[in-house]
């Protein structure tokens, strides 16, 4: 294994870590020191990446991310591709929920965050004698999508917009999901398309 691709595999732990990873915990894994390790770590650093270190060991500071709705429309061949755009683009996607004008909003956690979690959902589904929960509303759905910055949710928008999934939101539909889930009015004001 090269360094380039230890320091990628370290990168990815401390990611996915919800505690600080002690640097011998590195080198028994890779099989290098604990000095080999701490060089890795000073090279993430200076590639840009804020790596704390604490008395348990390393982790990245995490800060809130910020979230963006997106209200679009595709076919179910399509499903994967799109997933796999908010990921490729650095988002998490959180969510999928519809709005029936009957029953309100019918939401379920997906938590997809990577390549890999796209593979798996699309995998569950196929086994499966579901269908997508955007086949309620006739392919409209929105998914909450998080991401480290708005530049990134920007970078999503315009990617969607690009590929023709981005759709409006209509009169009756609620304009701010979160603020009042339960909330019915609409208002009729215009929302952006995200």
């Amino acid at each position: 294994m090269t360094g380039e691709e230890r320091r990628r595999k370290i990168l990815a732990d401390l990611r996915s870590s919800d505690r600080p990873v002690p640097a011998h915990t590195f080198a028994s894994r890779f099989g290098v020191s604990r000095q080999v390790i701490v060089q890795d770590i000073a090279l993430l650093r200076m590639g840009g990446t804020e790596i704390l270190s604490g008395k348990f060991g390393y982790f990245i500071y995490r800060q809130e991310p910020i979230s963006r709705v997106f209200k679009v429309i595709h076919s179910d061949e399509e499903t994967k591709e799109e997933l796999l755009l908010y990921v490729d683009l650095g988002g998490r996607v959180e969510d999928v929920f519809v709005f029936h004008k009957f029953y309100g909003i019918l939401r379920a956690n997906l938590h997809i965050h990577s390549r890999h979690d796209v593979e798996a959902y699309m995998q569950t589904v196929s086994e499966g004698t579901s269908t997508f929960l955007k086949n309620v509303t006739a392919g409209y759905h929105y998914h909450t999508v998080t991401a480290d910055s708005e530049a990134i949710l920007d970078r999503i928008q315009e990617a969607l917009s690009k590929r023709g999934f981005l759709a409006r939101l209509q009169d009756y539909e609620p304009v701010d999901f979160w603020k009042d889930k339960d909330r019915k009015e609409t208002g009729g004001q215009e929302a952006p398309t995200s």
